[in-house]
């Protein structure tokens, strides 16, 4: 349900602009809203979970999440909606680590909690997928509210099941309150999100996303600092010495990284290059989510056989040989079924290494720790998917208007027309289909051929980074913890 809510809002934007009058900016925020508040908000929850109870917080997250899509299912305007979305994103922090610390207490046998994460794993690739299939197929039969509203029966599930199966567990030696690492860590990943989020729309070099970076990155540092002096951290740094941890922990982040910048790349490529419907793109991207929860099931069992370090490094390197195919067919020729090789290799990687790595990183610490350790987890993973959608849209972008730019230079172009022209492809063949005629048929013909060096760009981008942690998880992570051993 919360890695849902991360896509299935995309396709309810065009409707949001009908029924709200929504201008793009206000677009933005009703979705980076929940990222923020989200990534913003783990780490302290995990600490939290430790602390009051991981069972208590887990029942308060799906209450504030469900209070949250209550309220933007019925919003009136937009300024709602946004506060709704932000309170949907400090429900969604306050389920992730709590509800992954209770899967690590009641799951105490290496094997065992090795499958159960590699369940909980497979579910973030389901959500993902599912979201566009999701939201398309509620707006063709209901009204732009119900996108939020099916979250509320899934909450009274929740509630219920926890309420009648899952024991209460907290640290053993629960620490003081740290409320200075609390507001620390909080601004420091609000600020940093915030840039990676606007940076694309703003653009990296306005003032004010380097500030919200400048100023995220030295509050980041200043919780570093602080947490180091302090006798009750909230993220006790004595974990990144142990390389099972912190190196599992970087290879979560790169997967997630390659993951959602790549499905960002390929909703784009099968609506505007193909010309399919939201629905039928959405169609079009389960079978990488099918894939990726079907590797996360099996991931457990290679994992048993053959170590972590192999099955992490062999996911990375998937991805990034599915990022390479995709980069490869990335011509004026390409069809879905070009494509769905690259697609299923990614979602094969992704599969393999998200419960691998997690279940190292949660092998790495004691039980007394699960909370802050899980959020940590989380942490990873939801700063590398914002960073992936980030810097792989950026270079997309930046490398489309550097193609399309000359095509303008010395043309009586409407100010309105090349903005929408320079701001996407999905603009550029809108004006086209406007302006008809020879020069519209030209106008997409460059905006495609300007689209498919921008997504070469982008890849080769991704690829690198990627490629990057196969070589560091080869090199640094231990193949198996001390208990497997």
């Amino acid at each position: 349900m919360v890695n849902l809510d991360n896509t299935i809002l995309n396709v309810a934007l065009p409707t949001l602009v009908e029924k709200l009058q929504a201008t793009t900016d206000q677009l933005q925020w009703i979705v980076d809203a929940y990222s923020m508040v989200f990534g913003g908000l783990l780490l302290v929850a995990g600490s939290l979970a430790d602390r009051f109870g991981r069972k208590r917080l887990f029942l308060c997250g799906l209450v504030v999440f469900g209070g949250g899509s209550l309220g933007a299912a019925f919003s009136g305007s937009v300024d709602p909606l946004i506060v709704w979305r932000a309170l949907m994103g400090a429900g969604a922090a306050m389920t992730i680590p709590s509800g992954l610390s209770i899967v690590n207490d009641m799951f105490r046998d290496p094997a065992e909690r090795a499958r159960a994460v590699g369940m909980w794993a497979g579910t973030i690739g389901l959500g993902i997928a599912i979201g566009p299939v999701a939201g398309g197929l509620l707006l063709a039969h209901f009204w732009w509210g119900s996108v939020f509203l099916v979250n509320v029966p899934v909450v009274a599930a929740g509630l219920v099941g926890t309420l009648l199966l899952v024991p209460e567990s907290r640290s053993a030696n629960p620490r003081r309150a740290d409320p200075a690492g609390a507001l620390l860590s909080i601004g420091g990943l609000g600020g940093i999100l915030w840039a990676i989020i606007e940076g694309p729309v703003q653009g990296w070099t306005s003032p004010e996303v380097i500030a919200a970076l400048v100023g995220g990155v030295a509050l980041v540092a200043a919780f570093v600092a602080w947490e180091w002096r302090s006798d009750h951290p909230m993220l006790p740094l004595r974990y990144f010495r142990s390389r099972r941890f912190s190196i599992a922990l970087s290879a979560s982040g790169l997967g997630v990284f390659a993951l959602l910048g790549g499905l960002f790349l390929q909703t784009q490529f099968l609506q505007f290059f193909l010309g399919y419907s939201p629905l039928g793109a959405g169609l079009r991207i389960l079978p990488l989510a099918a894939l990726l929860a079907l590797a996360a099931l099996t991931s457990s069992r290679l994992v048993r056989r053959v170590g972590s370090k192999l099955i992490v490094a062999a996911g990375l390197l998937l991805i990034t040989a599915g990022l390479a195919e995709n980069a490869a067919i990335a011509t004026p020729t390409v069809t879905y079924l070009l494509a769905l090789p690259g697609m299923l290799l990614i979602g094969l990687g992704a599969g393999l290494l998200i419960p691998a790595a997690t279940d190292s990183v949660l092998g790495a610490l004691g039980q007394e720790d699960a909370g802050v350790g899980s959020a940590a987890n989380s942490t990873a993973l939801q700063v590398g998917g914002a960073l992936g959608v980030a810097v792989i849209g950026s270079v997309l972008s930046t490398r489309y208007q550097s193609a399309m730019n000359p095509l303008l230079a010395g043309r009586h172009v409407p100010a309105v027309a090349a903005q929408a022209i320079l701001g996407s492809l999905g603009g550029a063949l809108a004006v086209a289909r406007e302006v008809g005629g020879p020069l519209g048929a030209g106008l997409a013909a460059v905006a495609r051929s300007s689209f498919e060096m921008g997504t070469r760009a982008a890849l080769n981008a991704a690829i690198g980074v990627t490629g990057a942690g196969v070589l560091v998880v080869l090199a640094f992570l231990p193949s198996r913890g001390p208990q497997a051993r």
